[in-house]
């Protein structure tokens, strides 16, 4: 088959850019490499603000609307398959202003939509228990209704390995500070590994966490559990994979 040299997917977003609060738009809204998403997208206190304080290196801050279960982020097309375009890499850098009344998802699913949301599409943690909606995802959560709120939860569903449960422990080192940032990476190897992490340190490697033949998207979302504007402030996001040759 025919190739070249252009065989490496790079994605990449330094948000020295916005997407204007008030878009009215209910579509999806293209943003640099990726796509502003969000059941909350058309609202008028929804969108991606650059920040010109405390936004040096580009800080850009998602913005979701003021209502229960609606979400706001980016998001890619469905374009990545395990097995053929491994390893897959997702990393970013993101702070909360505070951690109460909300829920944040950062990886990979097969789950793509413009009016996209957590709870109920991808994934919803909720005291002790984790339901997976989405049929395969790879990735971070956090959420405020979850016994251990304030830590990153390393979630997956799809592949060999039943189901993910809720990372109790696992991370207690880098739990999330409101005003701190943490850097996140997945990685997902073509036979269906994962690592998972956080601040450069390697903190969980789960051998079958997805299917390796279920085509994925990546979302980087937050979304609001209450009638009060949510925010995530994020400084970049990266994706990675290999190019498919074979179609």
């Amino acid at each position: 088959m025919a190739q070249s040299e252009k065989g490496k997917i790079n994605l990449f977003e330094d948000f020295y850019k916005s997407l204007p609060l008030a878009t009215t738009d209910a579509a999806a809204v293209p943003f640099g490499d990726f796509m502003a998403v969000g059941q909350g997208i058309a609202e008028t206190d929804s969108g991606i603000v650059s920040l010109a304080s405390d936004g040096l290196s580009g800080v850009g801050q998602l913005t979701t609307t003021d209502e229960d279960i609606h979400a706001m982020g980016i998001q890619t097309g469905m374009g990545f398959d395990v097995a053929k375009m491994g390893t897959l890499v997702a990393e970013t850098r993101v702070r909360f202003s505070a951690i109460t009344t909300g829920e944040f998802f950062f990886g990979f699913s097969d789950v793509c939509t413009d009016l996209a949301i957590i709870e109920g599409a991808i994934i919803h943690g909720a005291t002790t228990t984790l339901t997976l909606t989405a049929s395969d995802l790879c990735g971070f959560l956090l959420s405020s209704d979850l016994t251990d709120s304030a830590a990153w939860h390393m979630v997956y569903n799809g592949g060999a390995t039943t189901g993910a449960t809720v990372s109790t422990g696992v991370a207690a080192d880098v739990d999330v500070v409101a005003g701190d940032f943490n850097i996140l990476r997945v990685e997902i190897d073509p036979n269906g590994t994962a690592r998972w992490y956080i601040d450069g340190v390697l903190k969980k490697t789960l051998a079958g966490a997805v299917s390796t033949t279920v085509d994925l998207c990546f979302s980087e979302l937050v979304e609001s559990k209450t009638t009060a504007v949510k925010t995530a402030d994020v400084d970049y996001v990266l994706v990675t994979a290999n190019r498919d040759w074979t179609k």
